[in-house]
């Protein structure tokens, strides 16, 4: 009986031990995860380009009024506000010469100067050109690919090429605008061809004889325009032989706006010009426009 009890002890204590072991090296119940809230995520929408308000629009008729009692102070092409230089006008790369040509129009300046815009456009320098309505109208197709070429920056160079006055006060003999009116006019006219032509509003006039007074300039800027003068005088308005045009264009030192003309195809401005522009590559100037 002893014995029995003995033995069915020892089988009970190793009972005891197999279900040990084995509960020991059995893995363990697999835990469900608990599932989470779905998280609310709100469908793909492409962002909206937005579409910067237009500028306001210019009221000429308010600029007329703001400047029809008052007096001028200056006359001529450089005093405060007639910019003659990249860095006076703000541009990104100062130190670049401004090459601008101008276009006049009229009975003797509807010209084009066909080899000094091949030449630029062979060398790649760009220029900024001051294009008068008269040329404009008397040059539709020619206006057209100017406008279109993107080395050339177009902007107004007056509707009828006169200097910009509230007095008529004259310069090379051409008589000016002779109040408020007649010259916000003379900006205006163009202003709306060029934005016709180019699709962007000009930002730059220059006035007929680059001559003007304080509030043409005045009114010239209440029209969206500032005024671009020179530090440079390239061809002498298109008289100088191409020998003197060289000169005046390769002795800019970096900075100056340039005033050349692009309308006098008999003149020595587009050998000039090119062998100044070349001269001034070589020393490692960079051009720029307005």
């Amino acid at each position: 009986m002893g014995s029995q009890l003995s033995r069915r002890a020892a089988l009970a204590a190793l009972a005891g031990f197999g279900g040990g072991a084995l509960v020991g090296c059995a893995p363990e119940r697999a835990v469900r995860p608990r599932l989470l809230d779905p998280i609310s995520v709100p469908p793909f929408e492409a962002p909206v380009a937005v579409t910067p308000p237009p500028p306001p629009a210019i009221d000429v008729e308010a600029v007329i009024l703001a400047n029809e009692h008052r007096s001028l102070v200056a006359w001529g092409t450089d005093f405060a506000g007639v910019v003659r230089t990249g860095a006076e006008a703000g541009h990104a790369t100062p130190g670049a010469v401004f090459l601008t040509l101008d276009a006049c129009g009229g009975p003797v300046g509807s010209g084009f100067d066909e080899a000094l815009i091949s030449g630029l456009r062979a060398a790649g320098i760009p220029a900024t050109l001051f294009l008068n309505l008269r040329w404009i109208r008397a040059n539709p197709d020619l206006a057209a690919g100017l406008a279109a070429d993107p080395l050339f920056s177009i902007q107004n160079h007056g509707s009828a090429h006169l200097p910009l006055s509230v007095t008529g006060a004259s310069a090379y003999g051409i008589p000016g605008t002779t109040n408020a009116r007649s010259a916000a006019m003379e900006v205006w006219e163009n202003h709306v061809a060029i934005e016709q032509l180019t699709g962007i509003a000009p930002r730059w006039f220059r006035p007929g004889t680059a001559h003007l007074d304080d509030v043409g300039l005045s009114i010239a800027e209440g029209l969206g325009e500032r005024i671009a003068g020179f530090a440079i005088n390239g061809d002498g308005g298109a008289t100088l032989p191409a020998e003197a045009v060289a000169g005046a264009v390769s002795g800019a030192v970096g900075g100056e706006l340039i005033i050349a003309h692009m309308n006098q195809p008999m003149s020595g401005s587009a050998a000039g010009i090119l062998a100044g522009a070349r001269t001034l590559r070589d020393r490692g100037i960079a051009f720029g426009v307005l």
